[in-house]
């Protein structure tokens, strides 16, 4: 029940923030190199910002994590979904466990992924 729950959440979470996201930053980006600077400066980073500066760089990180937790448990949700169509893990003690790898899943993909980014970040 959780799992589905969340999949129709992350689902629209990923329609709506997502959608806005990108549209925020397609119009940065044919705004111009400024526009599309400050775009960058208040998502991801900004050394020479001042508070204000700091307080989005962390929103926007929230941000981006939380869709890209949205994502992963989307998708495995969504894969849950096809196996469950297909006739197979409706024994309760199987959708439960299924149900489970899910969640977990999702998190770890979501740390594995910003944990790349992040040292991404910090080497280059």
């Amino acid at each position: 029940m959780t799992v589905s729950i969340l999949h129709r959440i992350t689902g629209d979470g990923l329609a709506i923030v997502g959608a806005l996201m990108f549209l925020a930053w397609l119009g940065a980006l044919a705004a111009g190199p400024e526009s599309y600077a400050a775009f960058i400066a208040c998502v991801w980073h900004d050394p020479a910002g001042g508070a204000v500066h700091q307080v989005t760089n962390i929103l926007g990180k929230i941000v981006l994590v939380g869709l890209t937790w949205a994502f992963f448990q989307h998708l495995f949700s969504g894969l849950r979904h096809l196996l469950l169509d297909t006739g197979a893990g409706y024994e309760l003690k199987t959708n439960r466990l299924w149900s489970i790898i899910v969640i977990v899943a999702a998190l770890l993909a979501t740390a594995a992924t910003w944990l790349y980014i992040l040292k991404e970040a910090l080497n280059g």
